[in-house]
């Protein structure tokens, strides 16, 4: 029986069947037994085996049988029918079945075919996925700033939701390569490799940032044990290489494997293995950028700030620096102590405050230091240094200026004797054994402003126990106190070190900036501080040696 005849062979009285015979969809009509009554051209075309009276248990899908018992079972006992429609596949199409009565418990199906609509509905679902997953990853991969976390969480993501292992190589450095690996088990595992990133094919390539070839091209069976994570089971059956896209260079490349009892990468995963690896490789890239400035900035950093003091020649030396901004390291007031070459030369002290805060106050104090450094031969002579240095700095490129304070230190017995200098800085204080606080008679011109610079020496002797402090005007220009707007002032950082007669360099230091900080709160204003004591010790140890008497501080 042809097709035009089954469809058209119905018993008589079903006249209503020409409503529905040239629907485009497929209609089959069944009975409450089970039976076919009618179908349409469309439907005999789907279901070739189905005719007038055949079992609809044997032409149609279980899905679509079972649908209509449970109707035609409900109808038949006058339970309220269930019209929610079936689906289900027929070949390699989905269709959803809708049920309607039709009279003598008759059951009209009608079929949609709604392949294309799931194919879409299924596509979103996938779209939407893949979207959360990178957005997911890019937040991940963006926490640290650290290269290996960076490398670490690319590995783990893509074996989350990619492949069942994978590997990130980076640029080595002339060391090998460093490898970030992760298998099933989601260990990781941090690596460097001395192989050769041509034993992968597309690895030499994907870490020079070339596109990446194929997952067909490359042949599973040769990669090297590096690249395969020692807890992947089973050989591996697909691979990917992807360059992992750097900020200008390239980051790296991501290994991705499959073992053989899984599907291969289709093309569309490997342009989604694409968009991941972008990301991985700017959070990677911008991890790297970030250790490289930090080093730079460290490296940097340490010539920038003030060096930690000691005890020099039987001399007591101590300092401090507070940056005027709580999140700063370095600013505008520097200090540095010169040890002399032997202790019958004198140790330079300096302490400067450049005009400006922050990073480049700093960069010009960096100047001026080095500048200083460079004219340690000439250090017997203030006026000699200070003048070359107001020179060095009006010829610059520099608007700034700044104040000194020059101290040449050297220990004779007992007794250590200074000869200090002031260009524009708030004069240094002597802490006298019998508690008096006074101040050192020099004064000088800023540097860096005028043509010529003048200044006036002071020459002074510190007996044992005796301190004289060099400070920077952020001291006493601290603002605070009860309504935080007045000054510390000079005549209460006297006060303080009075309170330190016989106190080591150390504690004097610590006591004035302790103050000074008080004095200011949590939330006054302040420039930077920046405090230098030197202290002459309460005990020495006295040996003569050809003939001249050195001393010498002993603990």
């Amino acid at each position: 029986m042809d097709t035009s005849q089954r469809s058209s062979s119905a018993p008589p009285g079903n006249g209503h069947s020409a409503a529905w015979g040239s629907a485009p969809c497929p209609v089959v009509v069944a009975d409450g037994r089970g039976r076919v009554v009618e179908l349409n051209a469309v439907a005999a075309s789907l279901f070739p085996e189905a005719g007038h009276g055949s079992s609809l248990r044997d032409v149609v899908p279980p899905w679509l049988f079972e649908a209509h018992d449970r109707f035609a079972s409900d109808a038949a006992e006058q339970h309220p029918t269930d019209a929610t429609p079936a689906s289900g596949r027929i070949g390699e199409r989905s269709f959803e079945a809708r049920p309607a009565p039709s009279g003598c418990d008759h059951v009209m199906w009608w079929l949609m075919d709604d392949t294309d609509r799931r194919a879409a509905e299924e596509a979103l679902r996938s779209e939407r996925e893949r979207t959360a997953f990178l957005a997911r990853a890019s937040t991940t991969l963006l926490a640290s700033l650290h290269v290996e976390t960076c490398m670490e969480a690319a590995a783990r993501l893509a074996v989350e939701h990619l492949a069942d292992a994978a590997v990130t190589v980076t640029p080595g450095r002339g060391r090998g390569h460093p490898v970030t690996s992760c298998g099933p088990s989601g260990e990781v595992r941090h690596t460097t490799v001395r192989g050769n990133p041509e034993d992968v094919p597309g690895l030499a390539e994907a870490l020079r940032g070339f596109p990446p070839v194929p997952s067909r091209w490359i042949d599973p069976g040769a990669l090297p044990d590096w690249a395969v994570p020692q807890d992947l089971a089973g050989p591996v059956g697909s691979v990917v290489v992807s360059p992992l896209p750097g900020h200008g260079v390239p980051a790296g490349a991501l290994i991705l494997l499959r073992t053989e009892d899984r599907r291969t990468f289709g093309e569309n995963e490997e342009v989604f293995a694409r968009l991941f690896a972008a990301r991985a490789g700017a959070a990677i890239s911008a991890a790297r950028m970030y250790a490289d400035q930090t080093a730079i900035t460290t490296t940097l950093m340490r010539e920038l700030l003030p060096p930690q003091l000691h005890s020099v020649h039987g001399v007591e030396f101590a300092g401090a620096y507070r940056p005027h901004g709580g999140d700063e390291r370095a600013g505008g007031d520097f200090y540095d102590v010169h040890p002399g070459a032997t202790d019958e030369e004198e140790t330079l002290v300096v302490l400067g405050d450049v005009c400006g805060k922050g990073l480049e106050a700093a960069v010009l104090t960096g100047k001026i230091r080095n500048t200083l450094q460079a004219l340690l031969p000439l250090a017997a002579d203030h006026q000699s240094v200070l003048g070359l240095l107001n020179g060095a700095l009006i010829d610059s490129h520099h608007t700034r200026f700044a104040t000194l304070a020059l101290a040449s230190v050297i220990r004779r017995g007992g007794t250590v004797r200074l000869r200090v200098t002031s260009a524009g800085h708030p004069a240094p204080l002597l802490i006298r054994a019998d508690g008096r606080v006074e101040e050192a008679d020099t004064r000088g011109t800023l540097v860096g402003v005028f043509p010529e610079i003048t200044s006036t020496t002071a020459h002074l002797e510190l007996t044992p126990g005796e301190t004289c402090l060099l400070f920077t005007d952020g001291i006493v220009e601290a603002r605070g106190g009860p309504w935080g707007d007045e000054l510390f002032g000079t005549d209460r950082l006297k006060a303080a070190l009075a309170e330190c007669v016989g106190m080591p360099a150390e504690a004097v230091v610590e006591h004035a900036q302790t103050l000074a900080a008080q004095w200011v709160g949590g939330g006054g204003h302040h420039d930077d501080m920046a405090v230098v004591a030197v202290t002459a010790p309460h005990h020495a140890h006295l040996s003569a040696v050809d003939g001249r008497t050195r001393g010498r501080y002993t603990a």
